[in-house]
């Protein structure tokens, strides 16, 4: 049975420990509010911008652009792993990286790039350590979505992958986030007949300057780099969910601990005085005997 300082001991760790895990706990409430206004004023600008897209691809015949059409035939699939940077979040990122592995065990050849320090970790302990890698705190977010649409779109264009596949965590409630994956390039074409916005009535026409096509070719990457950036705000705002969740379950853990570990405590010490009121009675009567 551990002795007294060492209960006394553990139980100042506990504290200590619960101490931290309850202020990274209020520090992620904190964060999670600012990541879900950030991802509320993102929304309307996505919805539009879809809108416009399935808009346009139903408006034009034809589109010279290479996110419309099939990759190239026998191309690696390129998969976007997208993670947080930090842990103590529960299976928050291996719950993604399981997920991105699986999607690449069943595409077979496959090209990996990684947004968040965890989701690059994971990749280079699979034996890749040479590929492209973007942190998901650093820098400006709509930066980092720019960089990571152009360098997938290069590769697109150079026949390098043949799809770009995005892995990421989607918030579907506080205490819950999956991971979700979605095909990013090429972009399906959707018919005018797939668009039911507008269909109780006629619908105007519109006039595009200098021609449909040129605006969509103009949308498309804006379309792709802001998919990336609406998935990394996505991925900030599960993250910090997920990490509330582990904290306060972590801190309710603790408390208890301490509690349990208290009254072990308290029982060794009663039973070490009542060992020594013992040892002092049969001192004493050692010596009435005598």
């Amino acid at each position: 049975m551990p002795s007294v300082r060492d209960l006394r001991d553990r139980i100042r760790s506990l504290k200590n420990t619960e101490q931290i895990t309850k202020a990274m706990k209020q520090v992620a409430a904190a964060k999670i509010r600012r990541a879900e206004a950030a991802r509320k004023q993102a929304r309307p600008y996505a919805d539009t911008l879809a809108e416009m897209l399935r808009d346009l691809t139903a408006a034009v015949a034809h589109v010279d652009h290479p996110f419309m059409n099939p990759g190239k035939e026998g191309a690696p699939t390129g998969i976007v792993v997208m993670t947080a940077d930090k842990g103590l979040a529960g299976a928050f990122n291996s719950n993604v990286v399981r997920a991105a592995e699986t999607y690449a065990r069943q595409a077979g050849d496959v090209r990996y790039y990684t947004v968040g320090l965890k989701a690059r970790n994971a990749v280079r302990r699979w034996g890749i350590a040479d590929h492209p890698t973007w942190s998901l705190s650093a820098g400006s977010k709509l930066d980092t979505a720019h960089a990571v649409a152009q360098r997938v779109t290069e590769d697109f264009d150079r026949g390098m992958v043949s799809r770009v596949v995005l892995v990421s965590s989607k918030l579907v409630t506080m205490m819950s986030q999956k991971p979700e994956t979605r095909e990013l390039v090429p972009i399906e074409r959707s018919s005018a007949q797939d668009d039911k916005s507008g269909a109780s009535g006629p619908k105007g026409t519109v006039e595009f300057a200098p021609s449909p096509e040129f605006v969509l070719s103009r949308l498309l990457p804006k379309y792709l780099e802001f998919t990336l950036y609406s998935a990394m705000l996505e991925t900030d705002a599960a993250f910090f969910a997920a990490q509330l969740v582990a904290m306060s379950n972590a801190t309710d853990n603790a408390s208890k601990l301490v509690d349990e570990l208290t009254i072990v405590m308290n029982n060794a010490r009663q039973a070490a005085i009542t060992k020594e009121l013992l040892e002092i009675v049969a001192g004493a009567e050692a010596l009435g005997v005598e």
